[in-house]
């Protein structure tokens, strides 16, 4: 029971990270700035968090209890947001549950292998958190109105909404992200995977 009251602290803790280093509001320039930065920290930080406490309990299941905390207390901020009168679409809620659920998968096929959790899972999570993320992104209603309409208060200066460049996205930020993340997540997964041991 410690261990998973333990989990439920860190994941918590990540989700606060998760808002401050690229949350999902919107801006005219978010193929660049906003799902780019966002594909590669949170990929990172959901293959380390999940990784390690998946190894520390060697229970197969772990990873997706671990992102499914992430995700609700990411509705309970989406929820603060829309209480303060900001639209239900300035929040995209994550969708990192499918991503945790492969490497899940991953530990239990190969008999609780750590090391092939930490490769093939690892780089599963950062193949395919872009790409849930991306589909979830598509879903949402006029996002270039929502950024414009309700700028974020405490805006970094390399996301400030620009108007949009049209024809100048010369490569795809899915590829990018999911690249990134897939190269990222396996080398500091096994870092974590080492300090546990």
């Amino acid at each position: 029971t410690t261990h998973y009251l333990f989990i439920v602290v860190v994941a918590v803790n990540s989700t606060l990270l998760t808002i401050n280093a690229g949350d999902y509001i919107f801006y005219t320039d978010w193929a660049w700035t906003s799902f780019v930065v966002f594909s590669i920290s949170q990929s990172t930080m959901l293959a380390v968090g999940a990784i390690y406490y998946m190894l520390f309990t060697g229970v197969p299941g772990t990873a997706t209890y671990y992102a499914t905390i992430m995700t609700i207390y990411t509705w309970v901020a989406k929820g603060a947001w829309f209480a303060l009168g900001y639209p239900y679409d300035f929040i995209v809620v994550p969708i990192w549950i499918p991503s945790a659920m492969l490497l899940d998968l991953t530990y239990w096929a190969t008999r609780r292998n750590k090391h092939a959790a930490i490769i093939i899972g690892g780089t599963l999570i950062g193949l395919s958190f872009p790409l849930f993320n991306m589909v979830n992104l598509l879903l949402v209603r006029d996002p270039l109105e929502v950024a414009f309409k309700y700028p974020r208060p405490t805006l970094p200066a390399y996301m400030t909404p620009i108007e949009p460049q049209v024809g100048k996205l010369y490569n795809s930020p899915v590829a990018l992200g999911s690249g990134a993340g897939a190269v990222l997540t396996v080398p500091i997964a096994a870092l974590g995977a080492k300090l546990n041991t």
